[in-house]
């Protein structure tokens, strides 16, 4: 028995929460220097009320082969990863326009 969409109230087969949710997001990718030089790639602007971050997170950080954390709405990967990240999220189901790589 498949589980029920508590926004929603469809089945998880059918529900399109997540993809409307995934849709409406302003993702910013920039590159920030850390001390010692060392480059840290920030992922801003998706909601984590809508999205499990952490869960997205985990999965970046696997696709990359780095290290990093989500804390507060805020994805950090260890290393310059704009392009990959951009990439991934697209194939995740984030929409090209709303991903801005500065």
């Amino acid at each position: 028995m498949s589980t029920i969409c508590p926004v929603c109230g469809l089945p998880e087969e059918l529900c399109m929460c997540k993809a409307i949710a995934q849709e409406e997001q302003r993702i910013r990718i920039k590159l920030e220097k850390r001390k010692w030089g060392r480059d840290v790639t920030v992922i801003e602007g998706i909601d984590d009320k809508d999205i499990d971050i952490h869960d997205l997170a985990s999965t970046l950080k696997s696709k990359c082969a780095c290290g990093g954390t989500a804390k507060n709405g805020v994805i950090e990967l260890q290393g310059d990863h704009r392009g990959k990240a951009r990439r991934i999220l697209i194939s995740l189901g984030f929409k090209e326009d709303n991903i801005v790589v500065e």
